[in-house]
């Protein structure tokens, strides 16, 4: 319960600092520089106490990761500077339970019971709800829509992400393998660390092509940054701190909080970050949310919990 809790608390202080990071330098560098320091972190602690590369099962992480860290979330940095933190947040986490749900019920043959299908389709009316034109009328389609994509895209990295970290954790154990949270983590975040590095290179070469020059701030979110020097000496103290709140302690405590914890217990509170997260934005952010709005997360972490006790 206390590490459940406590990965909640992480997560949520997460999404702010992602927030923070990606308006000061833009979605995809911001994520890129968080994942290399947790990368980093990460490899320092695998290869002395942790287990390494053991396991047996190195390539489906990898995979996991590429979907995880790398779809997921370089989607989930281009959706928070046009949704905001809260409707991002909001999105993502309900949206990827039931895409979850489905992707095992096609791959693995986990069919969707009855209370199942229920759940799920109460969570997206929680979102229809929370996304309803009223909700986001002060954002403009041109922003709303590609950052409802871009949240789609990371709840279906998410999703698909812990589904292949499930399926490596049982055939590791069935190997006799143990892997604690922070090793698998390690072995997902290289490969995905690759992909955002990836993403990065080509969203610079798009904006020197175009411009003939070289940039000092993203092409996407903030092209007025004074200069680099600038933009590093604010923005470095955010990096840090997503990197320890999220890919690193965060989801080590998920991790942890699976281990020790049935799932039916985890889920419903990790369920409750979408909730959790609204007086971080109105502290940080300013942001008051509509009744609407809160009317819908409630509905949606409602549906997700009772999809997680299902």
């Amino acid at each position: 319960m206390f590490a459940a809790v406590l990965a909640t608390l992480l997560f949520s202080g997460s999404a702010i600092t992602a927030a923070k990071t990606a308006a000061l330098m833009g979605g995809t560098e911001a994520n890129f520089w968080r994942l290399a320091l947790a990368a980093a972190l990460l490899t320092l602690y695998a290869n002395t106490v942790g287990g390494g590369a053991e396991g047996g099962v190195y390539h489906l992480f990898a995979l996991s990761g590429i979907l995880g860290f790398g779809l997921g979330d370089v989607a989930f940095f281009q959706a928070l500077p046009r949704l905001g933190t809260r409707l991002s947040v909001l999105f993502v986490n309900t949206m990827a339970a039931p895409i979850a749900a489905a992707t095992e019920w096609v791959w693995l043959g986990t069919s969707l019971r009855p209370a199942e299908a229920v759940s799920a389709g109460v969570i997206l009316a929680g979102v229809a709800i929370a996304l309803a034109p009223g909700e986001h009328t002060h954002i403009g389609p041109r922003r709303f829509w590609p950052g409802l994509f871009a949240g789609l895209l990371a709840a279906c990295g998410q999703a698909w992400g812990a589904v292949l970290s499930r399926k490596a954790f049982a055939l590791a154990s069935a190997s006799g393998a143990h892997i604690d949270g922070a090793t698998a983590s390690y072995q997902r975040i290289v490969a995905g660390v690759a992909v955002a590095g990836l993403c990065l290179l080509v969203v610079k070469w798009r904006w020197v092509f175009a411009h003939g020059r070289n940039i000092v701030a993203s092409p996407v979110e903030e092209p007025d940054m004074p200069d680099s020097r600038e933009k590093w000496r604010r923005a470095w103290p955010w990096i840090v701190m997503n990197t320890l709140a999220g890919p690193t302690a965060g989801v080590s405590c998920f991790q942890w909080a699976l281990k020790t914890t049935p799932t039916g217990v985890v889920l419903p509170i990790i369920a409750l970050v979408p909730l959790v997260v609204i007086p971080f934005t109105m502290r940080f952010e300013g942001e008051k949310p509509t009744p609407r709005s809160l009317v819908g997360g409630l509905v949606a972490v409602a549906g997700t919990v009772a999809l997680a006790l299902a």
